[in-house]
Parts: C-alpha cells; structure tokens; sequence
C-alpha cells in the first residue's frame, strides 16, 4: 500500500500512576515529531524566558507531552472508528486533559488516517504542521494489541537544535 506509514505502541510506566501508552510513527516517537513541529510556534512565548534559551526551551519541547495513560478512558481511544478530536498524547502531569495532543482519526476497511492535529489550548495555533499519517489497518490494530512494553520510557535527552 504506498503513501502509508509505519505505527508502533508502546507502553512504559510513568512517575506514578497506571502503564502510559506511546507512539512511534515511522519509527520515531510522536513526541519528538510533535515537538518539531511546534517549535516555531513556541518561539513568541519562549523567546527570552530562560537563562539558557537553548537548552532549557529545547527540555520544555521535547517534554510537552507524555504518553497517553488510557486507564480512565471508557475506552482506547486510538481505537476510535471515526474522532473529529481524539487525544493522542497527554499531558506529563499525568492529567491527560491538561496538555493533550488530539488529532482527527478516520478509519475505512483498510487505513487508520491521523490528521488535523490540534493543541486545544492554544486555538491560535490552528491545525499544526504534523502528519497526516495514513496507517495500514491491519497493522495498525496488530500493533495496538501487542504494543512494546518497556521498563522506561524511551524519549531520551532533547537533540541540538530543537531549542528556540
């Protein structure tokens, strides 16, 4: 199937709190692909906050988010048929609805389609620069049922350059 991309779950233990469920889309967390994706929007607010802008604003990114705990979902909501505005990754509070990043799920015999991703805290921001993401039904659900579980979580220190 051409134009579809790669989906990988994972679960890892947050702070404190049930398993939280993480994302790699073409083989690369989505909080790394959201974190670029948002860095030029962050720029206005960030700009002259930190003594070291360069690596204290490129943590604040690279950490925006975590993983989705799914506990207190009736629930999964990446098994959603059809969402205008499901959340895919949730705040590092723990409190998902407190930072989310939802996204519009469409899902046909074939494909599970993410787009029209959305930080519904910043409005202004409007539809952000992230996907779509088409992903192969059958795979997508394979990988759903049987995600990674790994004893931390995997995102690792921000790269050079993400800071604004």
């Amino acid at each position: 199937m051409p134009g579809v991309n790669g989906i990988e779950f994972f679960q890892y233990p947050p702070q404190d709190g049930g398993p939280v469920w993480g994302v790699r889309v073409d083989g690369t967390d989505l909080r790394a692909h959201t974190a670029w994706a948002t860095r030029e929007l962050w720029r206005p607010e960030l700009e002259d906050q930190f003594e070291d802008q360069e690596r204290e604003s490129a943590e604040l990114l690279w950490r925006g988010h975590e993983g989705l705990g799914v506990l207190g979902f009736p629930e999964n909501p990446f098994l959603a048929e059809a969402a205008d505005s499901a959340p895919l990754l949730g705040c590092p509070c723990g409190i998902w609805e407190c930072w989310p990043l939802t996204a519009r799920i469409a899902v046909t015999a074939t494909t599970v389609t993410w787009s029209s991703f959305r930080q519904p805290h910043r409005e202004r921001w409007g539809e952000l620069p992230l996907g779509p993401y088409v992903f192969a039904r059958e795979a997508y659900e394979t990988a759903l049922a049987h995600p990674e579980v790994l004893a931390a979580d995997p995102l690792g220190p921000p790269p050079a350059g993400l800071g604004v």
